[in-house]
């Protein structure tokens, strides 16, 4: 009776407009995209979206610390990274006081807007620091890192790799979205956006590691974000998790 009291609340502070920040539940991305509210921008790839939560992206959070520790474990065997979804290089700027970013190739990927972003708040101390729009681009890599990207994926995660020049030798995800039932995709609230969000099940991303051909070598959840979807909270609470694998062989 709890969850049904909870369902109805939501769905009925959805209708009537009211800004929750995960609406809907959908069987696909292209689905959801579909159900983008009239008047709002769907999706991330737009200029005025890009600084939404910014300066937060910016700071070090405590769920940044599994990546950051293993970047440190790695960081004699790496010369080149590949950011993946990393914004305007949110996290080459949060890492830099604990890395040796000079002999470090950060290499972002990201949408057009947010290529854009990037290159206009360029630094001169982000001398290491450059962006790429397609993914083909960017030069062979020894770690792909993907911090909080797959939820906003659209192609699967397999693709993405594949589209790699060379497979890297160690790929890091971190804030990858899991459920226990079927994958899920929702709307996140942006405010004047409204983007699909990915909630995966909790096999599907070790299942693609290994189809790729990689072990996992360390993994954690991220208690802290922990939600469920306000108009849907018989789905459950979802789990946010964090994976480092290494290439067989």
């Amino acid at each position: 009776m709890k969850n049904l009291g909870f369902m109805a609340y939501g769905r009925f502070r959805a209708l009537r407009g009211e800004p929750v920040r995960f609406r809907g539940a959908f069987a696909s991305y292209d689905e959801a995209l579909a159900n983008v509210r009239a008047g709002r921008l769907a999706g991330y790839d737009h200029d005025s979206v890009a600084p939404v939560s910014q300066a937060f992206m910016q700071e070090r959070a405590p769920w940044d610390y599994p990546v950051l520790y293993w970047l440190q474990r790695l960081a004699p065997d790496i010369r080149c990274l590949v950011d993946a979804g990393g914004h305007i290089g949110v996290k080459y700027r949060a890492f830099a006081p604990y890395l040796d970013l000079d002999r470090l190739q950060w290499v972002v990927y990201d949408l057009p807007a947010l290529v854009r972003a990037g290159r206009a708040q360029q630094r001169p101390q982000d001398h290491t620091l450059s962006f790429v729009e397609r993914l083909e681009e960017a030069p062979s890599a020894d770690v792909l890192l993907a911090s909080g990207l797959l939820p906003y994926l659209r192609e699967p995660f397999e693709e993405l790799v594949g589209r790699l020049s060379r497979r890297p030798r160690h790929i890091l995800l971190n804030k990858v979205v899991t459920r226990d039932g079927p994958t899920v995709v929702t709307l996140e609230n942006f405010g004047l956006a409204e983007v699909p969000y990915q909630i995966r099940n909790v096999y599907e991303v070790p299942a693609a590691l290994q189809a790729l051909g990689y072990e996992i070598l360390d993994e954690w959840t991220i208690d802290q974000l922990a939600h469920r979807i306000q108009t849907h909270p018989e789905l459950g609470r979802c789990a946010y998790r964090g994976y480092v694998a290494r290439l067989k062989g």
